[in-house]
């Protein structure tokens, strides 16, 4: 197979994002492996953790830590599924950029922009989870990580909408002619 130059060198310009978009990718088969593995590790410890602060945060509700332990569960859960999504719709994403044409600079830009806000994002499913429990909400958990999700999450929007933008521009250029090689 012969790819062309300007794909390749396009490819080199969103380098980064790829590699961190694969890396959430792995990230979310990894939560997946782990979970398989140790679920019943990971709840001890939400478990654990809620226990610490049973009285002093719960004052003492155990229907108030079983929500709280079953939301943060669905959040570690969140975090897999949106590594898996992110991920692979951010490598799709920046393979379209690649093939649009689009700057190396925008390419980079846009690639990194898919590639850290997925990931990101991931992390702060992740997070949160393994947060809620010692501070007895998930409200309170998401709250706290607010600095991670709202950039990484805003990041990959902006960059799905700067992709969308490109492919709407190309879409509506003239078609080029076609060079005849005389050759040939």
């Amino acid at each position: 197979m012969n790819i062309s130059e300007p794909l390749i060198s396009h490819l080199r310009a969103a380098s980064a994002g790829l590699v961190l978009a694969i890396f959430t990718i792995l990230y979310g088969q990894g939560i997946g492996i782990v979970f398989g593995l140790n679920e019943d590790g990971i709840k001890s410890r939400l478990k654990a953790s809620a226990a610490e602060v049973r009285d002093s945060i719960y004052k003492g509700n155990d229907d108030a830590i079983k929500a709280v332990l079953d939301k943060s569960w669905a959040y570690m859960q969140r975090a897999h599924l949106h590594a898996g999504g992110m991920g692979t719709t951010a490598v799709s994403l920046i393979v379209v950029l690649c093939l649009l044409g689009a700057s190396q600079r925008a390419t980079a830009a846009i690639g990194v922009a898919l590639g850290a806000g997925g990931l990101g994002y991931s992390v702060f499913w992740m997070w949160a989870g393994f947060r809620a429990p010692g501070l007895g909400s998930t409200g309170a958990a998401k709250e706290s990580l607010k600095w991670l999700a709202m950039p990484s999450s805003g990041a990959f929007v902006l960059a799905t909408v700067a992709v969308l933008a490109l492919l709407s521009v190309s879409m509506l250029r003239r078609p080029r002619a076609a060079k005849v090689d005389p050759i040939a």
